[in-house]
């Protein structure tokens, strides 16, 4: 099981093996964490990103990580919140696992992660961060550190209170 870390901060500048974008179906860049990530990394991302042909809700794919610190970036897609009842949190934990895969894939042995879907896309902050965090206890791979990234006090708490909670 990989170690779970809460980072706050920007996660273009964090130094890992991999970060994690959530992104929209093209990918090909789009507000929030994936505008960032695509203005970090430079033009060369979103050139990678065309060659890869969009990425289906709840799968994974990457590309180099270009002008970021992370060698890698792994791109998402989570589901739009609907009423809960449509399988978005099945599709959401598929991210977290998808991605993890994809890592363990590629070599990545730290990787960071937003809080997926729950920008634009419109996700219950709290009960997302619980998927995100049983999710990625649950993997059994090669990726020896995780961090969740989050950006604002609140945030902070509830992956904190989640990570220490046996």
């Amino acid at each position: 099981m990989a170690s779970l870390t809460v980072w706050r901060g920007d996660i273009t500048t964090i130094d890992v093996d991999a970060i994690v974008n959530a992104a929209n179906n093209a990918l090909l860049g789009g507000g929030g964490v994936d505008g960032a990530i695509h203005q970090a990394a430079g033009p060369q991302l979103l050139e990678a990103c065309r060659a890869l042909g969009g990425c289906a809700t709840g799968d994974a794919k990457w590309t180099p990580g270009f002008d970021l610190p992370a060698r890698f970036v792994i791109h998402t897609v989570g589901p739009v919140w609907g009423n809960g009842l449509s399988g978005e949190y099945d599709l959401l934990a598929r991210c977290y696992r998808r991605c993890l895969e994809v890592a363990a894939e590629i070599g990545a042995r730290t990787v960071a992660f937003p809080s997926i879907s729950t920008g634009a896309y419109g996700m219950p902050q709290q009960p997302a961060a619980e998927v995100a965090v049983a999710t990625v206890r649950a993997f059994r791979g090669p990726v020896d550190t995780v961090y969740f990234v989050t950006f604002n006090d609140e945030d902070e708490a509830r992956y904190r209170a989640l990570v220490t909670a046996d």
